[in-house]
């Protein structure tokens, strides 16, 4: 493939922002108790934040997608809610890795990590059933009550391993919390180079 084509495809940059944020995560701060270690907990943390702004994202263009009835809008809708689904699944295996290597073994019945593995496999079924009847409202309407569910259901759940508020913002590391901001929105990038490559054609 020529280069001037290569650089052209969203998944050709979603690879280079991954190495990117590869290369960033591994001289992220240490923390006193966990160390190097920590560093995968940014990372988690970065991803699953990326998913929920995707979701949010997909559902406030599904809102003004079915109020104005644009096409462009229902197309953004779409992509966003399946890169959402995307950073929410590949979440999963950060968290356990994090949860490995930080506490030496995994702790999978954690409530918000049941919930976290329960909301993926529905969305993704959900992603699934949405492509195949490819109903423009029903698709817009499906991302605000996915994210509508997930943010209540969360709100309530017992917190364990993710005890609030944000141990990171309120830790008063400037370098951590710099660190954490960066680390975002190089994930943020990454984000809608995938959600470039699941907009569907105009």
């Amino acid at each position: 493939m020529p280069m001037s084509k290569l650089t052209k495809s969203p998944l050709f940059w979603f690879i280079s922002s991954i190495l990117a944020i590869v290369v960033m995560t591994f001289f992220g701060p240490e923390e006193a108790t966990l160390g190097a270690n920590v560093r995968l907990v940014y990372l988690h943390g970065a991803w699953v934040l990326t998913a929920e702004l995707l979701f949010a994202l997909a559902a406030l263009i599904g809102l003004i997608a079915l109020i104005s009835r644009k096409e462009a809008f229902y197309r953004w809708t779409t992509a966003l809610g399946r890169s959402g689904i995307f950073y929410w699944i590949s979440y999963l295996p950060l968290s356990m890795w994090a949860m490995q290597a930080n506490w030496n073994g995994l702790f999978l019945a954690e409530p918000r990590f049941r919930l976290a593995m329960t909301f993926a496999i529905v969305g993704l079924l959900l992603q699934l059933g949405l492509w195949m009847l490819n109903i423009n409202w029903l698709t817009a309407f499906s991302n605000i009550a996915f994210i509508a569910a997930l943010r209540f259901i969360f709100a309530t759940a017992e917190n364990i391993m993710h005890p609030p508020p944000s141990p990171i913002f309120n830790s008063g590391n400037w370098a951590i919390i710099g660190f954490f901001v960066g680390l975002n929105l190089l994930t943020w990038l990454s984000a809608y180079f995938v959600t470039r490559f699941f907009l569907p054609k105009g």
